[in-house]
């Protein structure tokens, strides 16, 4: 799949960190949804975020 997929700023606004609740934020360079409050990188692959903990990388 194409690697330039864009985050949905739809889907973006309903997308909540599963540690905290608070909002996340998108790197798209780096392919992440941010959680600041978490202070956790969450991977984006092929467009479909993936928010398990275990999956999350520490900022």
């Amino acid at each position: 799949m194409n690697d330039s997929v864009m985050m949905d700023p739809k889907m973006l606004s309903v997308l909540v960190c599963p540690k905290t609740g608070g909002p996340l934020s998108y790197d798209s360079d780096k392919k992440e949804l941010i959680s600041k409050s978490a202070k956790l990188a969450f991977p984006v692959r092929e467009g479909v975020p993936i928010l398990l903990l275990d999956e999350a990388r520490a900022l």
